[in-house]
């Protein structure tokens, strides 16, 4: 285990096991359906886990995909030698100058990529995903344009292989309508790429778990792009929850108690008054707020959001203050000052067997999802990685 210098007890504790489990975990759902290779999604500095600390969690997918140049230039740092992936391909032409030099492949969704691939000077042919706007409407060529930027591409010198790529709208929706939409987008897929050379990628985290399932007519292609659920997110919460798709909680965010606070019916706690007692109460104050990532947000709940204290559930209290947020020890005598908090993940950090507090129900009670939690966690909270 990695070590920290930090005298605040925030931490955020990055689960090397559960980045393997859960990798395996999609690993077995691609061979059900077929054996397609894993991309390790790891935009957003790996959805908030950080890249560096996660590696070696997941070297062993097939390929990295990530957003931005400077997650594809520290995978590179660290010896990978296999695919790197760009979703969003080149921002500039220039882009295309460090594609060259880090060989990596990237996503043309539009005219303008294709334009600067055709200028850019190169001796080494590039490889490239052409993104099919199959219904989500983000990126991508409609189908009606999409054989023609295929046939701009392949005569392009600069150019390996084309493979060819969509991206489901609603394979997190497990519903009739759901099911049906994502059918739909497939038939689009097939319809349009027929006939075209080239591997394809299709399905994210929620479409890989569902690979091999009477989900309808549909597949995930040569390569699936693994994200939330290598972290230890259900893509499709609260349908299913992690521990249904046998997924691990790859972040523990923990913290202590540092002050704690006797008050009478009728007190008020924190900012604005935002929540009076009715009875006497115990209140522990925690050092993580909302400039640690923690969600301003959650103050709405009307019954607070979940956290674990010396690994029993309570809830928080109040408003989320920029450095610290309350909890409710009224039911919890034996604990107080330097108390262990858990805002999500293990009750334990160091072992990895305690209970879970699932980061999607801290999401759900905080009226947001699991992915904006993960990618919030701030700058300055410590990370140590759990070997």
């Amino acid at each position: 285990m990695t070590s920290v210098d930090n005298s605040r007890p925030i931490l955020a504790t990055i689960h090397l096991d559960a980045l393997r489990s859960n990798l395996a975990r999609i690993k077995t759902a691609t061979t059900l359906a077929g054996d397609a290779k894993v991309w390790a999604v790891v935009k957003a500095n790996a959805y908030g886990h950080g890249v560096r600390h996660t590696f070696e969690g997941l070297r062993g997918a097939d390929g990295f995909a990530c957003l931005d140049l400077t997650e594809a230039e520290a995978i590179r740092s660290m010896g990978w030698r296999g695919p790197v992936m760009l979703l969003e391909g080149a921002f500039s032409a220039r882009d295309l100058e460090t594609c060259s030099r880090l060989n990596l492949w990237h996503v043309i969704h539009c005219e303008q990529q294709i334009d600067w691939l055709a200028a850019h000077k190169t001796n080494e042919p590039q490889r490239v995903f052409l993104k099919l706007n199959s219904g989500m409407n983000r990126l991508g060529f409609k189908p009606a344009q999409y054989r023609a930027a295929y046939a701009r591409l392949t005569a392009l010198s600069q150019v390996a292989e084309v493979s060819h790529l969509t991206h489901f709208s609603d394979a997190d929706n497990d519903s009739f309508a759901g099911i049906t939409k994502m059918s739909q987008q497939w038939q689009c897929f097939q319809a349009t790429t027929q006939d075209l050379d080239g591997e394809s990628s299709l399905a994210n985290s929620a479409a890989a778990l569902h690979l091999g399932r009477p989900h309808g007519d549909w597949s995930g292609g040569d390569w699936v792009r693994a994200g939330v659920a290598l972290y230890g997110g259900a893509p499709d919460y609260p349908a299913q929850t992690a521990g249904d798709w046998g997924l691990r909680s790859a972040m523990t965010l923990s913290s202590r108690i540092v002050s704690v606070q006797e008050i009478a019916a009728g007190d008020a706690v924190g900012y604005g008054s935002a929540f009076v007692a009715d009875h006497t109460m115990r209140i522990g104050t925690v050092a993580c707020g909302y400039a640690d990532g923690y969600p301003r947000h959650a103050s709405l709940a009307s019954h607070g959001v979940p956290v674990f204290v010396d690994g029993q559930r309570t809830r928080t209290l109040g408003r989320i203050s920029m450095d610290m947020l309350a909890v409710d020890l009224t039911t919890l005598p034996s604990s107080g000052f330097g108390s262990r908090v858990t805002l999500w993940g293990h009750a334990d950090p160091l072992d990895t067997k305690s209970a879970v507090l699932s980061i999607d129900e801290v999401a759900a009670a905080a009226a947001t999802i699991s992915y904006e939690l993960m990618c919030a966690v701030a700058a300055r909270v410590p990370f140590v990685v759990m070997e």
